[in-house]
């Protein structure tokens, strides 16, 4: 019988039933709590109808009740998707009706949400409310479960298996940052083949506490979750960062040892001025995804806790994490995103599709068992993305970001191939610019752009939020530049914004700056 997601928490509950599993605004669940919960769950989802790989989405917060119903829907043999409670209702019904969803797991309190969404998807079978419906639930042109009726569905243990793991696990929707979102297709075998890999590296063990505080529809967030359970770890679940102070004095109290971030937490984190204060003493490790880690962000990090590891690093939705710096390697090589994750191989292609020696910048290439199966509905992306590798019949990621290789084998990210700006006649990788933007003191933020001009191409224009109480002006900001970059990348305009446009996941969107 193939291993499939949900045996991570049924083997945990079984290896130790009363270890405590979880901990999310002051509930504190074993892992026997939470396999028996999920176990009946899913028992009510196929009672409502749920077949073999249907589609359930899960449109809620980092709670209690959105992992259950993760597990929940593996061990229905259906597909996951969670949505972020952000999501708009007009968003919330094309991703709906893109996945012809049978079942949609909500928390009542999104209404005004999914009440508009439901009544537009014609495949919707069945609906599931967290929290105290309202009585325009009761019109909706599905029926209404209650959370608290199906968590006392009766029967025990899990539905019969359907699955193998072949079969999808989730739809996982890429944020948009670049464009349209797209679902992309991860079996059991995808999600688990780079849970191995990630929990290798990081070396996650039994005794660990990890800090879930990114959002659980996103990738990065979601695999806390799933590495935990895989290890028999403990969660420390954390709605967001919105109260910086109250997360870290929360891994004070309950000695987290991982701490995962994104920069723009790091950035944050950087101007409190009591962080210091703080006994951060038995984080083990910190480690970084969404963007590429600047080297202000590791130097602040080797200063605030300088015996924990920090490792950087750098994947896509498409096969979830590609490459990691070993914490070896962070001063060593500072602006490298690393080496191929365990069990993956990476190469650099030029537009012909030619193999590149070390040194030369070309498209990124991943082969692996990570590599997603392709996105929901989309086979012309889909061909795009995914092209015949080595061996005869397999498919392999072209992942469209544009890298370069040193001699040792190690990765540094120049730019997404739609990215580039072309000014002067010279290609600008933004990433670049950014990087020495950030190094100018008082600059929190960066974003840079190309826009078009009538004798450049394109003039390179950044964004920049300012850390508080700094004045900087445009002329600062060039003068700084032209002293860091070479003539034809620094910016030619410059806007000081309060904030940078960002998705749920924390990567800015360049679309929506202009």
């Amino acid at each position: 019988m193939s291993l499939l997601l949900q045996d991570y928490l049924q083997a945990a509950a079984a290896r130790a039933p009363d270890k405590e599993a979880l901990l999310c605004q002051d509930k504190r669940l074993t892992f026997a709590e939470l396999d028996r919960a999920s176990d009946t769950l899913a028992r009510k989802l196929v009672l409502l109808g749920v077949q073999r790989g249907d589609r359930v989405f899960v449109l809620g917060d980092n709670t209690v009740e959105t992992v259950i119903a993760f597990w929940a829907v593996a061990k229905a043999s259906a597909v996951v998707s969670i949505v972020s409670p952000l999501t708009k209702a007009e968003r919330l019904t094309r991703l709906l009706n893109d996945c012809q969803t049978a079942c949609l797991i909500a928390e009542a309190r999104l209404g005004s949400v999914y009440r508009d969404a439901v009544s537009r998807t014609p495949h919707l079978r069945s609906i599931v409310l967290i929290g105290t419906p309202a009585e325009a639930d009761g019109a909706l042109p599905v029926p209404v479960t209650n959370w608290a009726e199906a968590l006392v569905c009766p029967g025990s243990g899990p539905p019969p298996r359907r699955c193998i793991d072949l079969d999808l696990a989730a739809i996982v929707y890429t944020s948009g940052s670049t464009g349209d979102p797209k679902g992309v297709m991860l079996t059991h075998r995808n999600m688990m083949t780079a849970t191995a890999s990630v929990v290798e590296y990081l070396e996650v063990c039994e005794s660990d506490v990890i800090l879930g505080v990114l959002p659980m529809s996103f990738t990065y967030g979601l695999y806390q979750m799933i590495m935990s359970f895989c290890v028999g770890a403990r969660l420390v679940l954390e709605r967001s960062f919105s109260f910086p102070m109250k997360v870290l004095e929360l891994v004070v109290r309950e000695g987290v040892t991982g701490f995962p971030g994104v920069p723009t937490m790091f950035a944050i984190m950087a101007e409190l001025k009591t962080i210091r204060e703080l006994d951060l003493s038995k984080l083990r490790y910190v480690t970084n995804a969404a963007a590429a880690l600047p080297v202000k962000h590791i130097t602040f990090l080797r200063e605030l806790v300088p015996h924990a590891r920090i490792y950087s690093m750098y994947g896509q939705t498409e096969c979830k994490r590609i490459s990691y710096l070993p914490p070896a390697d962070v001063d060593r090589k500072p602006g490298s995103i690393g080496i191929a994750i365990p069990n993956t191989e990476l190469w650099l292609v030029d537009e012909q599709d030619r193999r590149l020696p070390w040194g030369e910048t070309g498209q990124l290439v991943v082969r692996g068992a990570t590599v997603m199966q392709g996105y929901w509905g989309m086979p012309d992306a889909t061909e795009q993305k995914l092209r015949p590798g080595p061996l005869p019949g397999e498919r392999v990621l072209y992942t469209g970001d544009l890298c370069r290789m040193d001699d040792e084998g190690y990765l540094y990210f120049v730019s997404r191939m739609d990215d580039i700006i072309k000014s002067r006649g010279e290609k600008v990788p933004p990433k670049d610019v950014e990087h020495a933007l950030l190094d100018i003191p008082g600059i929190a933020e960066a974003a840079v752009i190309g826009v078009p001009h009538d004798l450049l191409g394109q003039a390179v224009k950044a964004f920049l939020v300012l850390h508080p109480g700094v004045t900087l002006t445009e002329r600062d900001v060039i003068k700084e530049c032209q002293r860091r970059l070479e003539a034809f990348m620094v910016p030619s305009m410059v806007a000081f914004v309060p904030e940078l446009p960002k998705t749920t996941s924390g990567k800015i969107q360049k679309r929506l700056l202009s």
